[in-house]
C-alpha cells in the first residue's frame, strides 16, 4: 500500500518541525518527507492535505477498560476503536477491571483478546459505519499496567516479577497507596525490573467525602470540599520516598498549583520523577461544575482557576511531562445521580485532541509542537518506549487531523459505549482523519 499525501503540515516534536511537506508512505513505512515530490509511479494514490495536521501517533498514559466485568461501560474493541478514532496508536489501560490485573494469566488474557480482534479487524477490512475514524486505520498497540497490589486493594504486594515477565507496560494501582511502608518496599523490590511504576498521591484522609477543589466556587455551589493538601502533602512524601531510595517514579493525575510547584523542585534537586495531568484539569475549572453535570465529577477534581494556569504553564515547561485520557466510562444508569453521589469519572479519547487543539493551540496559548509532544512522544517517554521522528525509512506510526471539521458529540459518533462527557450533545471543531499504525 503506498499514499502521497501533499501539502500537509508536519509537526515533529522529535525534530522540532512544524512546516508543510509532502509524505510518501508504503508499506507501513514513511518513505519521503520533501517540499515536493514529483518521482513517483503514475498510479500512486493522492490525497490533497492542505489544511491538515500530521504528526507522531498519540500515546495515552493511562486510561481504564471496562473489559473484563463492566463490558457494558466499554468492552475492548470499543475502547481500542475510540483510541483510533481519537488519534491513539498506544493505549494503557490500567489493572482495576473485574477481576483487576494483578496476575500474568489475565495480562495474557487481554494481549490475546487485542490480538484477536485485530485479526478480524484485518479479515473484515472495516470499521462500523457510525463512527467517523477512517476505515483503514488500525487499532492501537494496547498496553498493560500491571496492579502493584492484590485486587488493587493496597494490602499485598503482587509478584512484580511475574507480572513484568508477562510484558506489563509498568505497574500501578490507578488508586491511591496511602500505606507509606508498603510503598517503600514496593520501591525498593521494583528497582531491578526496569519497569515504570506509576502513583497517585492522593491522601484519602484529607480528601474524606470531598467531590469538589475546596474553595469560593465549592462554598457557592454546597458541594463537598477537597483540599489541595489532600494531593501535596501525598506529593511531598512520595517525593521523600524517591529521594532516600532512588527508583524512578511517575506522578499520575497532578491537578494543583502548588503540586507542580514541589514537581519543579524536586525536578531541579535531580531527582527522577515524571508527571502527568489529564486533558479536562488543561481545559476546565471549579466554575464548570456550576452545571452539576455529574461528568465533571472528577477525580481528582477540576480546580481553581490558579491551577489550571500552573498546569498548562506547567506542561508547556516540560514540569509535567505528558497530558493522559484517563479515560473512564459509565453507563447512563451509573452516572444519572445526585453530582456527590456520582462515580468520577469521564470518557475522552476521541475528545482530547480536538478540544486541546481549539482552547490551546488556536488560542496561541500552546504552540502545535507544544501540544503533540504532551500528547505523543512525552508519554511515551514516560512508558520507557520511543516515538519515531518523521523521517524515510522510519515506521509509519502516525495520526492524520483535521483541525477545521466541525461535528457534534453524540452517541452515533462515538465509538465509545459510554456518554459520560460535559461535551454531549455539543458541536466542537476538529476531527481526526485517519491513523497509520
Amino acid at each position: 500500500m503506498i499514499e502521497l499525501l501533499q501539502k500537509v503540515r508536519v509537526i515533529d516534536p522529535v525534530s522540532k518541525i512544524d512546516e508543510l511537506f509532502d509524505v510518501l508512505i508504503a508499506d507501513g513505512y514513511i518513505q519521503e518527507v520533501a517540499s515536493h515530490i514529483t518521482d513517483i509511479s503514475p498510479d500512486t494514490p493522492i490525497r490533497d492535505c492542505r489544511g491538515l495536521v500530521i504528526g507522531p501517533g498519540l500515546v495515552d498514559l493511562y486510561s481504564h477498560s471496562g473489559e473484563p466485568g463492566f463490558e457494558e461501560r466499554e468492552t475492548l474493541l470499543s475502547l481500542l476503536q475510540s483510541a483510533t478514532a481519537g488519534g491513539f496508536t498506544r493505549i494503557s489501560i490500567l489493572p482495576n477491571t473485574s477481576p483487576a490485573i494483578d496476575n500474568p494469566a489475565l495480562v495474557a488474557q487481554l494481549q490475546q483478546k487485542r490480538h484477536g480482534e485485530m485479526k478480524q479487524r484485518e479479515k473484515i477490512n472495516s470499521a462500523p459505519p457510525a463512527p467517523p475514524a477512517s476505515p483503514a486505520s488500525p487499532l492501537p498497540l494496547l498496553h498493560i499496567w500491571g496492579a502493584i497490589t492484590l485486587d488493587i486493594a493496597g494490602k499485598q504486594m503482587t509478584e512484580l516479577a511475574d507480572l513484568a515477565s508477562a510484558g506489563v507496560v509498568g505497574f500501578s494501582d490507578g488508586e491511591p497507596l496511602e500505606n507509606l511502608a508498603l510503598v517503600r518496599r514496593v520501591l525498593e523490590y521494583v528497582q531491578p525490573l526496569g519497569k515504570p511504576i506509576a502513583f497517585w498521591p492522593s491522601d484519602r484522609q484529607l480528601s474524606a467525602n470531598g467531590v469538589m477543589r475546596e474553595g469560593a466556587d465549592a462554598l457557592r455551589f454546597g458541594l463537598p470540599p477537597i483540599p489541595a493538601s489532600a494531593e501535596t502533602s501525598a506529593i511531598a512524601a512520595m517525593l521523600e520516598l524517591v529521594a532516600t531510595i532512588g527508583t524512578p517514579v511517575h506522578i499520575m493525575r497532578v491537578s494543583t498549583s502548588r503540586s507542580v510547584e514541589l514537581i519543579a523542585s524536586a525536578k531541579a534537586a535531580g531527582l527522577p520523577i515524571t508527571a502527568s495531568t489529564t486533558w479536562m484539569h488543561l481545559l476546565l475549572d471549579t466554575k464548570a461544575v456550576k452545571s452539576y453535570n455529574t461528568s465533571l465529577h472528577l477525580d481528582p477534581p477540576l480546580g481553581n482557576s490558579s491551577d489550571v494556569a500552573a498546569l498548562r504553564a506547567g506542561v508547556r515547561a516540560g514540569v509535567i511531562d505528558a497530558i493522559a485520557i484517563d479515560h473512564t466510562p459509565y453507563s447512563y444508569e451509573e452516572k444519572v445521580q445526585a453530582f456527590a453521589e456520582a462515580p468520577p469519572g469521564a470518557i475522552g479519547l476521541e475528545l482530547a485532541l480536538p478540544l486541546l487543539w481549539q482552547y490551546l493551540v488556536e488560542t496561541e496559548e500552546f504552540t502545535a509542537l507544544e501540544l503533540w509532544r504532551a500528547l505523543s512522544t512525552s508519554p511515551a517517554e514516560c512508558l520507557g518506549q520511543k516515538v519515531s521522528a518523521i523521517v524515510p525509512h522510519q515506521p509509519a506510526e502516525l495520526t492524520l487531523f483535521d483541525p477545521e471539521q466541525i461535528w457534534k458529540v453524540e452517541r452515533k459518533s462515538l465509538y465509545t459505549l459510554s456518554q459520560n462527557t460535559p461535551w454531549l450533545g455539543q458541536q466542537i471543531k476538529g476531527h481526526v482523519v485517519q491513523t497509520w499504525c
